[in-house]
């Protein structure tokens, strides 16, 4: 058995004892991949989709500008980013002329992948 494997099941072993004196924990996993999340208590939608966009973020921001997909994810993720931080609140006409920039670059880069798949 390989030693993530063994954390894994020695892990859910302590999210059960920790269950059984009312502490709210969600695992989900992904044992093929050797990829665990935790979440507590004060976990909400917005809070798991901003956790998981910052992975997509990171790889936007190490990817090489080079890649054809680079500015896709970028831009993209951009918006985003400025979406779930104003899920509960008005996006300002600065945020949205900044979406609207992102969209632009968004159509710029669909236009190059498009030149270059002909």
């Amino acid at each position: 058995m390989s030693s993530f494997k063994l954390f894994f099941e020695e892990l859910l072993i302590l999210v059960e004892k920790y269950e059984k004196k009312q502490v709210m924990i969600k695992v989900e996993s992904e044992p093929d991949y050797e990829f665990i999340k935790i979440f507590g208590e004060k976990i909400d939608s917005i809070l798991r989709a901003k956790t998981g966009l910052n992975d997509v973020s990171e790889l936007a921001y190490t990817t090489a500008e080079h890649h054809p997909y680079w500015a896709l994810l970028y831009n993209c993720s951009e918006i985003s980013k400025t979406l779930l931080e104003k899920w509960n609140d008005k996006i300002t006409s600065e945020e949205m002329n900044e979406i609207k920039w992102h969209i632009k670059e968004i159509e710029n880069s669909c236009k190059k992948l498009e030149d270059t798949s002909q």
